[in-house]
């Protein structure tokens, strides 16, 4: 019998040979599949969904294809268990991608080109990787006779890279039955490989995401002549509020799951600190994590970055209104803080309202399931180190918790020193290893089996 991290293993204890060569070739065959989201509806993510869907259909898995709007498809699976009586497991993945310039790049972004080892493209890591070693996965049982030990509903979603309106959002809404019976997900953005120093090996599993607040910002006032004096120029009213709001210092608020992580790292790193201390002083903390802060820097606080700004038509008038936008993420149990916050901080000349909102998630990190996860990925390298973390963006499991449902980040890639995981997201030059696919077949493998 192979080994579990020999190139293949055939026996029923791990992912079969076949199952490690579709994985590149589902990968790169869905990020030349443009499904760039553009915004505001501008996105056809049906050519990946109908790929998705044949490929589970082949495999003997039924799929249901959802549309709110024509061409945004999802695509519904469920594999029965062999225990009726557990509860499900959703896997979730989104199939659309952010826009990408082609003159950027080294390797054209939609190319899905295996270069070296390497499979390049838009979606190599956000998250047609994921959705690429699913599909490997669940087509390897059926090649096998191999059925998990609780029920696991498939979703590929669309939408989720703008309002998810057209992907989790309306699934949650519209067809909460398909849904039944799942207690806890697993989805994007946890379990890839990090290296803060030689000879460490981080791997983060999300067990938080902080809400999604972006914000429109509107300041009235009176439109004139550009030569002449206005103390009611919404433009600099705006330009006010904009500042104050780009240069606010937000308070630390830990969570627990931010509490557990700078527990593990300044564990790992001989550091000996008590984070529940009252006087903690978390900025000199993370000083000492050195590189390893880059985990928590940016959920130890709420943040709002104004990212758009609008007003005017002609340089000599001025304009009665000026609208910006801006970026602000919450922290669970950070909401009303947030909102009383902005108040302050836009003054009585401008007025704000939540653009999108989305609520902040945190799951347990005390729980079997969290130490399955943590157990599934040290079991594939051994000597590594796996831990909770707060992702500062977020994810689908925002519209699923709706359901009642626990997300947990869980997309599984080990990644050579110096490939930064987190750069890529949205980057330029987006890559993914062919080992790195091998790796997340095999952990994925086990812990479906096992959840």
């Amino acid at each position: 019998m192979a080994s579990s991290t020999s190139p293949a293993d055939p026996s029923p204890a791990g992912p079969d040979a076949k199952a490690l060569d579709e994985v590149v070739a589902f990968t790169s065959d869905l990020i030349r599949t443009d499904t760039s989201n553009r915004g505001g509806g501008d996105c056809r993510e049906r050519p990946a969904a109908e790929y998705v869907a044949e490929r589970l259909a082949d495999a003997g898995i039924e799929p249901t294809l959802l549309e709110r709007t024509p061409g945004r498809t999802n695509v519904v699976a469920r594999i029965p268990g062999t225990d009726p009586t557990a509860p499900a497991l959703l896997v979730h993945g989104h199939l659309d991608v952010v826009p990408a310039d082609p003159a950027e790049w080294t390797v054209h972004p939609f190319s899905g080109e295996v270069r070296d080892g390497v499979v390049w493209g838009r979606g190599a890591v956000d998250m047609k990787n994921m959705d690429a070693m699913v599909l490997a996965v669940v087509r390897s049982w059926a090649r096998q006779g191999v059925r998990p030990s609780r029920d696991i509903v498939l979703a590929y979603t669309a939408d989720e890279e703008d309002s998810a309106a057209d992907g989790s959002g309306f699934l949650a809404e519209r067809h909460a039955g398909l849904f039944e019976g799942c207690t806890e997900g697993i989805s994007e953005s946890g379990a890839f490989s990090f290296h803060p120093h030689p000879g460490m090996t981080l791997y983060p599993i999300g067990a938080g995401e902080r809400g999604t607040a972006w914000l429109k910002l509107t300041a009235r006032g009176r439109a004139g002549h550009g030569s002449k004096v206005n103390e009611a120029n919404a433009v600099t009213r705006l330009a006010a509020a904009v500042a104050r709001v780009g240069a606010h210092a937000w308070p630390v608020r830990l969570t627990a799951t931010v509490r557990a992580a700078l527990t593990e790292l300044a564990a790992l790193h001989g550091i000996d600190v008590d984070t529940h201390a009252p006087d903690l002083d978390v900025p000199l903390l993370l000083d000492k994590l050195g590189p390893a802060a880059a985990l928590v820097e940016a959920t130890v606080r709420n943040s709002a970055n104004p990212t758009m700004l609008q007003a005017g038509y002609k340089c000599n008038v001025i304009p009665g209104q000026a609208v910006a936008y801006v970026d602000g993420r919450m922290l669970p149990g950070t909401e009303d803080e947030f909102a009383a916050t902005m108040d302050l901080l836009t003054g009585p000349d401008v007025d704000w309202e939540f653009h999108h909102r989305e609520v902040p998630l945190e799951a347990p990190v005390d729980v079997p399931t969290f130490a399955k996860l943590r157990a599934a990925v040290e079991r594939f390298d051994p000597g590594a180190h796996a831990l909770p973390f707060t992702m500062s963006g977020g994810t689908d499991a925002k519209q699923f918790s709706r359901l009642g449902i626990t997300g947990y980040g869980f997309s599984p890639v080990k990644l050579p020193p110096g490939m930064d995981y987190g750069a890529m997201f949205h980057g330029v030059d987006e890559r993914v290893p062919v080992d790195a696919l091998h790796f997340g077949v095999r952990v994925l493998d086990h812990y479906l089996k096992t959840a």
